[in-house]
C-alpha cells in the first residue's frame, strides 16, 4: 500500500491513499513503499523509510546505502539524526530545536576526538611497522 506523495509520478487520482492511519506500525509500513529502487531526490520521507528499514532489521547500512548509491556515512547520519529527534519527541519536556542541535555538535566533536585519535594511533603503528621493516632489512 502506498500513501499520497507529490513525488509519485502517477496521475493524483490513480494513486492509492492511506486514510485515517491511527496504527503506528501502519504507518512504518507505508513508509517502506516510499523508497523505491531508483531515487532522484531524498525526500524527508525517503530518508525516513530507509532508516526504518534498517531499524527493522530488513537490510544493513551498507547494503541499504549500495542499493540506492549513497554512502555509508550518509545514511548513518540520518539514522542518527532520525533518532536523536525521536528521542526528543518523546521526552516528556521535548527540548527545543537549539538544544537538539548542541546536543548534536557535542556528539559529533566527540567523533571527531575519537577520529583523531584512531588516526593517530594508526600513523604511529605504521610509522613502527615501517621502522621495524628497514631494521629488518639491515640485518
Amino acid at each position: 500500500m502506498r500513501v499520497e506523495t507529490s513525488d509519485d509520478p502517477r496521475p493524483k487520482a490513480s494513486r492509492p491513499v492511506v486514510r485515517g492511519a491511527t496504527n503506528s506500525s501502519h504507518v512504518v509500513e507505508s513508509l517502506a513503499d516510499a523508497v523505491p529502487d531508483e531515487i532522484q531526490r531524498w525526500t524527508a520521507r525517503r530518508r525516513a523509510a530507509l532508516v526504518i528499514g534498517i531499524l527493522k532489521g530488513e537490510m544493513s547500512i551498507e547494503e541499504g546505502a549500495q542499493r540506492h548509491g549513497l554512502t555509508v556515512s550518509e545514511v548513518e547520519d540520518w539514522k542518527e539524526r532520525l533518532l536523536v529527534a525521536a528521542h526528543n519527541a518523546l521526552r516528556s519536556k521535548p527540548r527545543d530545536e537549539e538544544a537538539v542541535k548542541d546536543e548534536q555538535i557535542r556528539r559529533l566533536k566527540q567523533k571527531v576526538g575519537e577520529l583523531v585519535v584512531e588516526v593517530d594511533l594508526l600513523q604511529e603503528a605504521l610509522r613502527s611497522a615501517r621502522s621495524g621493516g628497514a631494521d629488518a632489512n639491515d640485518e
